[in-house]
């Protein structure tokens, strides 16, 4: 008989990261091993048992995240893996629906993952809400005249100056993680990037870039900054690497400004879909979120979750602002008027990353036009943005 069960790194380590490798395609060296297995304390760990066997495993995360500028708890899925012979059995399903009450539980109201298949993850009210724009640009496309005030230097790990920087740059999108320590060490630092500051005339960091340089690319895996000028010095010290590397390649958050203060903004600009997200609980979701003030008419949702039943119903919602009104009414109460949307679209709209009319107009939620007004006039405008990955 099938069961799950809570699994530990130190004494369970061999079965899960040997179905690690094996569903994701990698080979672990001792060291990598070691390391992996650090990381992992972090993680709540289940597996799905047959026969005394571990057929599934899946990893939980506890995160936090920014919504407009406000911290949320989240739990973040990862390494979900079945054996092939246990595949198709509805092992992933039952370890998804164990990790969203453990959510519910413990106070985490959003979930996060980077899915094999959006299709799939869509069955269980995760939606596509964060995606990346990547640029590929001739690094001479880059060298003008910035006018910047401030300098660049390069730097070792020195995690005060860049969690500074981070924490003031994440508050300005939706979903951006809140990190530690060991987030920085395990995480974003693990690989041997070059790592550069860039800072005011008085010595104050405002910027900094992670990056390497192979084979004729500069490839940045981190770009961030506090103000236009830290920006600028930040190009102008990618431009200052013209003699080893040829193009750049970066991915900065949809409504990066790059195009506009280039002199040609003729270069290979993709947008590539990347993580997905999830409301856990509804009713928390939604007292905490922080709507606009000043809205005098309510709104009314009609929320349909088939994965989580737990948040069917109707939330009428009054008095906008930090302690905005929400009431709950049982699924079977009817009310012709009010906005009829899935889980998986309450995400997205309250995420910020497609807003009411957006997914009106394509047929996702439904509803009058006034009433999306409403609904649109109290949501804040705030690009997602996902730059961390597990």
């Amino acid at each position: 008989m099938a069961e799950i069960k809570r699994l530990s790194a130190e004494t369970d380590g061999d079965d899960i990261f040997a179905l690690s490798q094996f569903a994701f395609q990698y080979d672990l060296t001792e060291d990598a091993l070691r390391k992996k297995q650090e990381e992992a304390h972090r993680h709540i760990i289940w597996g799905w048992i047959e026969d005394n066997q571990l057929a599934a495993k899946l990893h939980l995360i506890s995160l936090g995240c920014y919504i407009n500028g406000k911290i949320f708890k989240m739990g973040g899925i990862s390494s979900v893996a079945t054996w092939p012979e246990y595949r198709r059995q509805g092992a992933a399903k039952h370890l998804l629906h164990h990790a969203l009450q453990y959510m519910r539980q413990h106070g985490q109201m959003l979930s996060f993952l980077h899915p094999f298949s959006f299709a799939f993850y869509r069955k269980y009210g995760w939606e596509h809400t964060f995606s990346e724009k990547v640029y590929k640009i001739s690094i001479d496309q880059l060298k003008r005249e910035w006018d910047t005030r401030g300098y660049v230097r390069r730097v070792k790990n020195d995690i005060a100056a860049l969690h500074k920087v981070y924490s003031n740059f994440a508050k300005n999108y939706n979903g951006t993680l809140t990190r530690d320590d060991k987030w920085w060490k395990q995480r974003v630092l693990k690989e041997d990037w070059q790592q550069a500051v860039a800072y005011r005339d008085d010595g104050q960091a405002e910027g900094y870039i992670l990056y390497k340089v192979k084979e004729g690319k500069l490839t940045v895996h981190e770009l961030a900054y506090t103000s236009l000028n830290a920006q600028k010095l930040l190009l102008q010290f990618i431009a200052n690497h013209d003699s080893m590397a040829k193009t750049v390649e970066m991915a900065v958050p949809e409504n990066d400004n790059l195009p506009l203060i280039v002199d040609d903004p003729r270069f290979e600009q993709k947008i590539n879909p990347h993580f997905m997200a999830r409301i856990v609980d509804v009713f928390g979701f939604l007292k905490a979120y922080p709507f606009i003030d000043g809205s005098a008419e309510s709104v009314t949702l009609h929320v349909d979750d088939a994965f989580l039943p737990e948040n069917n119903g109707v939330y009428q919602l009054s008095q906008f602002g930090p302690n905005t009104n929400i009431t709950y009414l049982q699924p079977t109460f009817r009310q012709e008027s009010g906005i009829y949307c899935s889980v998986q679209q309450l995400t997205s709209m309250l995420m910020g990353y497609k807003r009411p009319f957006a997914l009106y107009d394509a047929g996702l939620i439904n509803g009058n036009s006034e009433t999306i007004e409403r609904l649109e006039k109290v949501i804040p405008r705030r690009q997602t943005f996902f730059p961390d990955f597990y």
